[in-house]
């Protein structure tokens, strides 16, 4: 079998999405998942490692600072050769600096300097740390609902919110790839969000919400990184 064909037949032996957070559980069990993903060559199912363990705030130690995870990524992204996987990650790594962000400065914490974040906006955070979104409503719109749901001390709808954000950027690069590789690990990615809300409550967010340290590592929320692998 063709490495398309193999990935044709993978994809569609994959049951539909439903819409999130409609769903009770996900489409498939992560067993049946793992059964369908066996097809995968020895690389492609490294990268789909790679990939969830760099997303999953279970595969950090909880005593590294934000440098050691700023270098993961990087070391990542350069064994990544797919461009769409490697935007995905960036996306999500500033969405999760941007929320940091959030965090510290609800804290009372001064605009932040030196290696604090990843990605582009860094910077221009900082520069704007006074303005309610930093100035960021044309990029990261959603920002200001994020900032609501904190005020309102809401932890189950500002995870709602944020699994939505990330839900939508999957879907986003799922528009351009249905076939191939990419498809294939944004579903495995969609199905964590799915399995991630359906493990969800009020109880389980607070406590998430309030388990979050004050140390530099932790300023990435893990309510927004167990959206994958677990």
């Amino acid at each position: 079998m063709s490495e398309s064909d193999l990935y044709t037949a993978l994809v569609t032996s994959l049951p539909s999405s439903e819409r999130l957070f409609v769903a009770k559980q996900p489409p498939l069990s992560r067993l049946r998942l793992n059964k369908r993903l066996s097809t995968l060559s020895r690389e492609d199912a490294q990268t789909l490692t790679l990939v969830e363990r760099l997303l999953s705030w279970s595969e950090y130690d909880m005593a590294d600072d934000i440098g050691t995870v700023i270098a993961r990524t990087k070391t990542a992204l350069r064994d990544i050769g797919q461009p769409t996987l490697r935007t995905i990650i960036e996306e999500r790594m500033e969405l999760r600096t941007a929320v940091a962000a959030l965090r510290m400065r609800n804290r009372g914490d001064t605009a932040p300097t030196g290696n604090w974040g990843y990605g582009r906006w860094t910077q221009h955070i900082a520069g704007n740390w006074t303005d309610p979104t930093f100035r960021l409503d044309a990029s990261m719109p959603w920002l200001r609902q994020t900032q609501a749901l904190m005020d309102r001390k809401d932890p189950l709808e500002l995870e709602r919110h944020l699994l939505e954000v990330t839900f939508r950027q999957l879907q986003r690069h799922a528009a351009r790839h249905q076939f191939d590789f990419e498809a294939v690990v944004i579903y495995v990615l969609k199905w964590n969000i799915f399995d991630r809300w359906a493990q969800s409550n009020s109880e389980a967010a607070a406590r998430r919400f309030a388990d979050l340290s004050l140390d530099a590592l932790r300023d990435f929320p893990d309510l927004i990184l167990e959206g994958e692998a677990q």
